[in-house]
Formats: C-alpha cells, structure tokens, sequence
C-alpha cells in the first residue's frame, strides 16, 4: 500500500476507534459499538483492514500481517459482533478485497455500495471567506430538520438519534470542527466538518439544504476549508463512487486516490 493511501487509512481507522463507545477486535480488523446510538450504522459497524496491514498503538494502520478473512468468515463476524443491532454494517477498506466478497454479501441480502478516497491536488484557496464555527447547539436544530425531511417517515426518536450522535465525532481527532455558511437571511445553507489529526486532515458529511441548493454555497464551503486545511498532507475526502458529489470535488482540485467498499444489510 502506497504510504499516501496507509496515512489515510490509518487516519479513518483511529478516528473511529476514538470516537467509539467501545472497540472489538476482530481477525482481520475490528468493531466499533455504541450503546447510546444502537441505530446509528456508522458508529456500529464491523471495519475490515486491508490485508497485510494491523492496528498499531492508537489504532493507527502499520505493517503487519495475516491473510484477510474469507468472506463467510466475515459474515459470521458481523452477526456476532452486530448481535443485537437492528443492521449488519460491514466496510472494507482495500477496493480489490471489497470486490471478492461482494457476490457472497449478496447472497447474504447485503446492498454494496463502493467509496472514493478522493486527494485534494489543486492549490489552496487564496484568502477566501471563512465558514463559521457552528457549535453543537446550532447545528443540532439543522441536523433535526436534514433527517426528517431524508426520513419523512422515521419518528422523531430516530431522528433525535441521528442528530445527536455528531457530538460521539469530537473525541475522534485533535481537532473536529463544525463549520458552515448562511444564505442572505442567516439560515445556514451549507454545513461540512473538518478534522485535522497528526497532519491528516478530513473534510466530511457535507451538505447543502434541498431549498438553497444550486446557489453556490457548497462551493464558498469547500473553498474556506480547504483553505483552513492548507498546510496538512493530505487533505482527503470519501465521496460515493456512484453519485454526483464526486465530478464537484474533481472540478475543485480533488483526484481519486483508491476505492473501499461497504456492505448493508438493514
């Protein structure tokens, strides 16, 4: 594994051991769990590491060794250790590993979806406007109305879960930071957040409101936080390989780095 791509793994890997309630190691990778938030997949889930990798101090990714899991081996893993969870959440973090057990969670009723390690190549923004630091109290109520209007359906107990879990987020790195910015009436019209960890930096979960989109905001986001995390290499971000988000963070300087796979059955 080239050292860009270990750095960024590593990265992702101690940034979920941090913030997790508890960690369970598995052959071949590990468990995060979180009892508060049962039904939130991301912090309950079973992360399998690329092969020829292992944990090191803090959770960081190191050579190593060990043949990956086969993938009934795999599968039995996040029956065990998904025990009691509502879904079964699996992520493999090496692309070519990912495709061999795709037919076999398919069998299983998993869905797979494929992500985009995506690096940022272009140069920083110079002197843009920042984005504002939203604290907790101010996100929350545009987190709440984000998810009933993803989930029309869901209760507002399921909703109040996925709007507080982003607080778990701020024990995952040395800095985690909410920003956004408004429309011309104050309303917060986008919102992404930054975490910066051992001169890694994420930008993650950005998003745009369905009623400001088309306007520009997304953009003016991006441009203040890759401006802010100017001077950290690299600065990365994990796009759906399906989706469109991923041509805008190509037309902002961002290149595919590699691809890692996730599987769902819920």
């Amino acid at each position: 594994m080239r050292a860009e791509l270990a750095r960024i793994i590593g990265f992702e890997h101690g940034f979920a051991r941090r913030r997790a309630g508890r960690v369970v190691e598995q052959r071949g990778g590990f468990a995060v769990l979180n009892d508060r938030y049962p039904g939130s997949y991301d912090d309950n889930r079973l992360i399998i590491r690329p092969p020829g990798t292992a944990p090191a101090t803090g959770g960081e990714t190191s050579p190593g060794a060990g043949e990956a899991p086969a993938a009934g081996e795999v599968l039995r893993m996040a029956d065990e250790v998904l025990a009691g969870r509502a879904h079964r959440y699996v992520c493999v973090d090496d692309d070519a590993l990912g495709a061999a057990y795709a037919p076999a969670f398919a069998a299983a009723g998993y869905a797979h979806d494929t992500n985009l390690i995506m690096v940022f190549r272009g140069r920083p923004p110079q002197d843009p406007p920042p984005a504002e630091h939203l604290t907790l109290e101010e996100l929350l109520p545009v987190l709440r109305h984000d998810w009933r209007e993803l989930l029309p359906d869901a209760g507002e107990t399921v909703v109040e879960g996925l709007a507080l879990r982003v607080g778990e987020r701020l024990r995952g790195a040395d800095v985690v930071q909410f920003r956004g910015v408004r429309d011309a009436d104050g309303r917060i019209a986008a919102r992404a957040d930054l975490y910066v960890h051992d001169g890694v930096a994420q930008i993650e979960s950005v998003h745009t409101g369905t009623r400001h989109r088309g306007r520009g905001h997304a953009r003016t986001l991006m441009t203040a936080l890759l401006a802010e995390a100017a001077g950290n290499d690299p600065v990365f971000l994990v796009a759906d390989d399906a989706d469109w988000p991923k041509d805008f963070y190509l037309r902002l300087g961002f290149e595919p780095l590699a691809r890692t796979h996730s599987f769902l059955r819920a």
